[in-house]
């Protein structure tokens, strides 16, 4: 098992990317998807950015792919998205409609938010061209295992949401703009302000989701820190670390040591803590009562 970091979901500075991607090339993760998955109108920005990333991480000997949108619904992202067939890299489906856009024959990776609920959905995809695959992070231990296990004898490497908050929706409504009392059009990247999402609360102050421009995640940082035992023996290829602010260098770090054998899951959690927005974990979708949960409260391990 190693380690793959998915594209950031966020709106960051452009001295804040390079930064980001100089530090994770010295990691030891072994593949990385770039681009804009959440927002088009942000695209102008990662162009820029995007050569010079790409330059540094397989300088340092990492995969890279790059990302389709989560959400195409305009003409101008339909071409960008055909435009991603003229690189010589793979291209990440994150929407099934981005189909279209790929040649028969050709081989693409398949993200977590396409819904790979089932192995007829997983061996369609194998047959389309997918050469990789990351599961919904919304899947129980024992759908993963049989994902994994048909995967495995299909030839393809399924992987798992590893950590980081988990992508739970997209909308055509900008939240962050309508926050702010901004039209969606004019809304001046005001997600910009808020490089991990703005978190939401209930009207009674309990800790709900997060927001990010029109993507919803949740509040509370998934982490598999305690389960990567049982991910080894379901048969999955490759635990997917999402991008944060702050940190998220360490955060590999702290992850291979665990795949390395070198420290515990235990260890990891309490080391992970300090280091995601909020401090809190779960793990709740593999096998716990609500996505939300965090098997380390039944080991006596608080939140």
């Amino acid at each position: 098992m190693d380690l793959t970091v998915g594209p950031n979901f966020f709106f960051w500075e452009a001295e804040t990317i390079r930064s980001f991607y100089r530090d994770l090339a010295a990691t030891p993760v072994a593949r990385v998807v770039l681009g804009e998955l959440v927002c088009s109108k942000r695209l102008p920005f990662w162009r820029d950015e995007i050569p010079a990333a790409i330059e540094v991480l397989q300088a340092a000997g990492k995969e890279v792919a790059l990302t389709t949108l989560a959400l195409l619904t305009l003409r101008r992202e339909r071409k960008i998205t055909a435009d991603l067939m003229d690189l010589d890299l793979p291209v990440e489906v994150n929407d099934l409609s981005a189909l279209v856009q790929i040649p028969e024959g050709r081989h693409f990776w398949v993200g977590p938010l396409v819904n790979v609920y089932n192995e007829g959905t997983l061996r369609w995809l194998i047959r389309r061209g997918a050469r990789r695959i990351c599961l919904p992070p919304e899947l129980t231990l024992d759908s993963v295992a049989v994902l994994a296990g048909a995967g495995r004898d299909e030839g393809v490497p399924v992987e798992v949401w590893g950590h980081g908050r988990l992508p739970l929706a997209i909308s055509a409504r900008c939240y962050h703009a309508r926050l702010h009392d901004r039209a969606k059009d004019s809304c001046q990247f005001v997600c910009g302000k808020d490089p991990d999402g703005r978190d939401v609360d209930t009207m009674d102050g309990q800790q709900f989701l997060t927001v990010n421009g029109v993507q919803t995640l949740s509040q509370s940082t998934a982490s598999m820190a305690l389960k990567i035992d049982d991910l080894h023996s379901a048969g999955v290829a490759a635990l997917r670390l999402s991008p944060q602010s702050r940190n998220f260098d360490d955060i590999c770090i702290a992850y291979a040591s665990r795949l390395g054998g070198e420290t515990s899951g235990a260890a990891l959690a309490a080391r992970l803590r300090p280091l995601v927005p909020g401090g809190n974990l779960s793990d709740g979708f593999l096998s716990g009562p609500a996505g939300a949960a965090w098997s380390g409260e039944r080991m006596g391990k608080p939140n």
